[in-house]
Parts: structure tokens; C-alpha cells; sequence
């Protein structure tokens, strides 16, 4: 019952969309010779009736759809946002011209004047120009849009940082910790080469410690067929460590038993395991140099409702409470304003989570995502009180099959010792 008014409200909506998207296609083309405006408009109409079948054959299918093949579900929603972004941005013209003319029209009938025939002009003369102007700025989310399906979500970029601790033993000066997350790997399908030069860019790094932040699948073990002897090759000096995301626990599967579940979970635990990484559940690592130690701290997913809360910060870090530096890896950033920020002393949170929304901007100076609005720790490095949380935006991606203006994620963080004065 909820699916079925979840998707009668979606459809509301699309074609409140769809209206006021005709309207401005009528008003953008009135001024123009083209002959076939006709074939434009019926087009037009049969693109929301095309997701409209499609949206209830995926209702139909959620089983089958939530296997290893994500291709039909990749292609509706590709379509769907590329389509209806771009109209967002046209539509919000028409509503500012709708708010123009109302306020204009309360404001004629306030002072008691009457329209003309140049007054009327005018405002058709806004409305055309305002449409074309829409429809030409809507063309900028369609091609971005594209090209974030075409190379963005491929398009791995390695962010660098330095962070300076007067706590951190000397001999872990230097000391290397690269972050990817959020791999969701049953998007990648057979874009097996894509996977494999991300991988050689992490080798590249030459990093200490591996520290991989959750959500390997989306949904299944079963996703990894096929991959483990890739992601076997990355590579760390000291080791490679993982936690869990809320991808992991495959909660978003009906699954035939709780039994099966509980499998899944165990074959993915078993899974990393071959593939060389240590998964902390709730659990610790000493990390030794020399006569020096700092603890790495792993628990599993904490994140605000309705995601689950199976993480145990003190269970975890119970048998390293004496170890002066720790690192904490946590899939969800906003564990860290929850129960860890001046609640603990950990140095350093690794999180992963929000993927930067797959949407966003990036120039020198300034970072913006949408997804800001839910969590307020979204990407990048935080710093309050001598607490320090990175948040990566993942490395791979899930439901939109792109990724515009957050490209796919490597972190290297170098721990540097401050030096005394």
C-alpha cells in the first residue's frame, strides 16, 4: 500500500512537471518556423508514459532486479535524471515568470489600474524570452549529466592531505593511510578496466595501511564474482583493513530467510578475507613501529535513523583505551557528531557514506552538493577541537549510474608529527 501511494505522490509531481515543461515548450517555440513542433510535442508525452510502465515492471521485478545485473534499473534512472534535472531548471523559469505576472496583476488590481494592450505585450515578451532562456540553461545539466554517465563516474581523482599531531609517536611521522569507500561493486558490471586502473593508481600511492570505509556491494556477496583477483592486487606495506556500510548487511534484498541473510553477510566477511583485508567489526588493531603504537579502531554501521545502528564505539575500543593516537574508521559521518567529537579521544574519523550526492560543484574556494542538506559533514576533511573526520565521496556509485562535479575518491592522509619549538 505505502509502494502504491509513494508512487501515485511520484507521478503527481512528474506531471506537474511535464505540464508546466509543455507549456514552456509551447511558448519557446511559438516564435519558431520549425514545421514538426508537433512530433516534438508528442515525444514530449511519451516519455512520462514510458516511465510510468517501466516504474511498475521494476515494482513487478524488485527481486530479480536486485541480482548482480543492475542494467535495466541503471537505464531508468540514467533516463530519468538526465531528463528531468534539465526540465527542473526549465520549469523554474516558468514559475518565476507565474510569480512575476501574479504579483503584477495583485498589483494592478491594488491601484486600480487597467491593462493595455503594450502592458500585455510585454509580458508575452517576457514569457518568450524567459522559456528560451530556460530551455538554453536546461541544456547545461543534459550535458553534464551525460557526460558524468559517459566518464565522470570513472574518472578517479586522488585528494592529498597533511594533519599535524603533537601526539603521534615520531616513529609514525610520515606515516601513509590511504581511504577509498563505498566501492558498491555490482555497479561496475564489466567495466573491469575501469576498476583495474583505479587500482593501479592506489598501488601508485604507496600507502602504509589500506582503510576501506564500507558498502563493498550494494546488496549481495554474490556481486564480487568476478572481482576478487582485481581488488586482491591493492597493495599496503603495513595491511588493509575494512568495515562494514548499510549496503553490506543486504538489507535492501528480501531475502527467503533470515538464515540467508545472515549467509550473505558471512560469505561478503569471507570474501574480504581473500582478498587480503582485515574487517573490524566493533573491533582494534595495533599498529607498531619501532616501540611505538597507535590503535585503529573499526565499527560497524551507525548512522541516523533509518539506518542501522549496529556500531559499539566502546566495545571496539576496549582493549586499546591505554594507546594515546587513534584512527577510527566509520562508515557514516554522522557517528562522528553522534558519539565520537569531544566524546572521545579519537584524532582521526575515516568516513564514507554520502557520495557527495554523485552531484555537486567543485572550484577552487568552493565545494557545494546538494546532499549538504541532509548530512553536515558531507565530504572532505572537518577539524573541531583537535578532532579531525575525512569523509571521502566513494569510489564508486549506486542508483544515478554517474557522477557530476564529485568525482569518484582515493584519500591519501600523510600523519605528521608537529614539531616541538
Amino acid at each position: 500500500m505505502k509502494s502504491v501511494l509513494f508512487i501515485s505522490f511520484f507521478f503527481v509531481v512528474i506531471l506537474a512537471i511535464d505540464l508546466y515543461t509543455y507549456r514552456g515548450l509551447r511558448v519557446s517555440l511559438s516564435t519558431s518556423e520549425f514545421k514538426h513542433k508537433n512530433i516534438i510535442f508528442l515525444i514530449h508525452w511519451i516519455i512520462p508514459v514510458l516511465f510510468l510502465f517501466a516504474t511498475f515492471f521494476i515494482k513487478q521485478m524488485r527481486e530479480g532486479l536486485l541480482t548482480n545485473d543492475y542494467t535495466f534499473l541503471f537505464i531508468y534512472l540514467g533516463a530519468f535524471v538526465l531528463l528531468y534535472v534539465p526540465k527542473l531548471v526549465f520549469v523554474s523559469f516558468q514559475l518565476f515568470n507565474d510569480l512575476v505576472r501574479l504579483v503584477g496583476f495583485i498589483t494592478q488590481k491594488m491601484s486600480a489600474e487597467g491593462s493595455n494592450i503594450s502592458t500585455v505585450a510585454n509580458k508575452m515578451t517576457r514569457t518568450t524570452f524567459l522559456s528560451q532562456i530556460g530551455l538554453g540553461l536546461a541544456a547545461i545539466p543534459f550535458l553534464s549529466i551525460i557526460w558524468g554517465m559517459a566518464k565522470g563516474r570513472f574518472n578517479f581523482k586522488v585528494r592529498e592531505e597533511k594533519l599535524y599531531f603533537s601526539h603521534l609517536p615520531e616513529e609514525f611521522d610520515g606515516f601513509r593511510v590511504l581511504q577509498i569507500s563505498d566501492m558498491h561493486i555490482g555497479s561496475f558490471m564489466d567495466n573491469k578496466d575501469k576498476v583495474e586502473a583505479a587500482v593501479e593508481m592506489i598501488n601508485l600511492q604507496r600507502a602504509d595501511i589500506i582503510c576501506f570505509t564500507g558498502d563493498m556491494v550494494n546488496d549481495k556477496a554474490t556481486e564480487l564474482d568476478g572481482w576478487e583477483d582485481i581488488l586482491s592486487k591493492i597493495k599496503a606495506k603495513v595491511g588493509k583493513y575494512a568495515i562494514l556500510g548499510n549496503h553490506d548487511y543486504g538489507h535492501y534484498v528480501d531475502w527467503g530467510s533470515e538464515e540467508e541473510k545472515i549467509n550473505n553477510i558471512n560469505d561478503l566477511l569471507a570474501r574480504q578475507k581473500r582478498m587480503g583485508f582485515r574487517t573490524l567489526n566493533n573491533e582494534s588493531m595495533i599498529l607498531q613501529r619501532g616501540e611505538s603504537e597507535i590503535a585503529l579502531v573499526g565499527v560497524e554501521n551507525w548512522g541516523t535513523p533509518p539506518f542501522p545502528q549496529y556500531g559499539d564505539y566502546d566495545k571496539a575500543v576496549s582493549k586499546v583505551e591505554n594507546i594515546p593516537f587513534k584512527m577510527l574508521l566509520s562508515h557514516d559521518p554522522s557517528h562522528w557528531d553522534e558519539k565520537i567529537l569531544q566524546k572521545t579521544d579519537v584524532a582521526l574519523t575515516l568516513s564514507g557514506h554520502t557520495h557527495g550526492m554523485q552531484m555537486g560543484i567543485e572550484i577552487p574556494g568552493f565545494r557545494w552538493s546538494p546532499v549538504k542538506y541532509r548530512y553536515k559533514r558531507w565530504g572532505g576533511m572537518y577539524n573541531e577541537d583537535n578532532q579531525y573526520l575525512y569523509v571521502n565521496i566513494g569510489f564508486g556509485f549506486i542508483a544515478f549510474p554517474g557522477r557530476v562535479g564529485t568525482p569518484p575518491e582515493i584519500t591519501v592522509i600523510e600523519l605528521k608529527k608537529t614539531k616541538n619549538s
